[in-house]
């Protein structure tokens, strides 16, 4: 999984239309906001597909000592295929972020996950400070 993760004041994403997947999930609202947050935006890689657990289990590893180290208790977990990676299968995808988000679930941080296979505006407010723009990649291999 490749993910950068964006410290901010604030994150709106506003689902559009659907996207090219024929994968994709139902949402009851198409506007996710949160106010001072990590954003995740993240990649499963098809790699990942044979360890989901341990590939989610390292990315909240990595999701929560940075929200630690910030002191923020809310994440944004926002399905990103644009890190360049090789794909993941959708229903893989929507697996491994669903995990990731139990692990963080489960550290006590609050968290979201916006709605895959969607077309959507985002509207960030990143802050500046040196771990403000954090990216990593985690794999069952590392």
């Amino acid at each position: 999984m490749r993910f950068l993760i964006l410290h901010v004041n604030s994150f709106c994403c506003t689902i559009t239309t659907k996207g090219r997947s024929k994968v994709y999930e139902q949402y009851d609202d198409p506007v996710t906001r949160v106010e001072e947050t990590l954003v995740v935006l993240a990649s499963v890689e098809r790699g990942d597909e044979r360890a989901p657990d341990l590939v989610a289990q390292r990315a909240g590893i990595e999701i929560i000592k940075l929200a630690t180290q910030l002191k923020v208790t809310t994440v944004v977990l926002h399905p990103f295929a644009h890190l360049f990676g090789e794909l993941s299968a959708p229903e893989a995808a929507i697996d491994v972020l669903s995990r990731t988000q139990q692990e963080l679930v489960n550290a006590g941080l609050q968290s979201y996950r916006t709605p895959f296979g969607w077309f959507n505006t985002l509207q960030i407010d990143a802050k500046g400070h040196p771990l403000s723009r954090v990216a990593r990649i985690v794999t069952a291999e590392s």
